[in-house]
């Protein structure tokens, strides 16, 4: 077992157990982007909260069920994701995250590791004034991310911000491999492309 499965497994028996600092530990390191991640899907930030907070009670009352099958941030997205749907089809709407098609022709900006080919210009030179400039840069980023399309704001943040490997984000999305794929490199080329125009 690895060292990150042990502390997973830790993390668990801990919230399985009651223990508060367990909970605010998977707290602190979800919430904001479980409430991102769904305002993206709902389009309105009071229902992202309500549902956010129905997905932490649903936690707290089932990780005695967790079986491990895919990682405890899997499972809670998992959660999350269905409490969406679920107010969605009652409200008489509903979200897709199928993307066929290819990039229609927009050129790879990411290797095949998923780092920059060319470093977007505003991170070449590190200036003092870029560093004061830090903050206005940052809520820039969250401002693009928050402009993404649901589908794509998604599979930005559960791959990029919070890791999950391709294979737990299929399946939390219900959609393919490829579709992760075109999904993430659009988003991160919208990203991109909101640091550019700061120039």
């Amino acid at each position: 077992m690895s060292r990150q499965a042990r502390d997973e497994h830790d993390l668990v028996e801990r919230l399985v157990a009651g223990e508060r600092a367990a909970f605010e530990e998977v707290y602190r390191r979800h919430n904001a982007a479980m409430l991102r991640m769904c305002a993206g899907f709902v389009r309105n930030h009071a229902t992202a909260e309500e549902l956010v907070q129905e997905t932490w009670i649903a936690v707290l009352r089932n990780i005695g069920g967790f079986e491990g099958r895919s990682s405890l941030a899997g499972w809670i997205y998992t959660i999350l994701l269905n409490k969406a749907r679920s107010r969605l089809r009652r409200d008489g709407r509903s979200v897709s995250f199928d993307e066929s098609g290819e990039d229609n022709g927009l050129q790879a900006a990411f290797d095949g590791r998923g780092r920059w080919k060319d470093m977007p210009e505003l991170w070449d030179e590190i200036t003092p004034e870029r560093v004061v400039a830090g903050r206005k840069v940052l809520e820039h980023v969250n401002a693009a991310i928050e402009a993404l399309p649901s589908a794509q704001r998604a599979v930005l943040i559960l791959r990029g911000q919070q890791g999950l490997d391709t294979a737990e984000v299929c399946a939390i999305l219900e959609i393919s491999e490829g579709n992760v794929r075109v999904l993430l490199h659009r988003a991160r080329l919208a990203v991109r492309a909101a640091l550019d125009r700061l120039q």
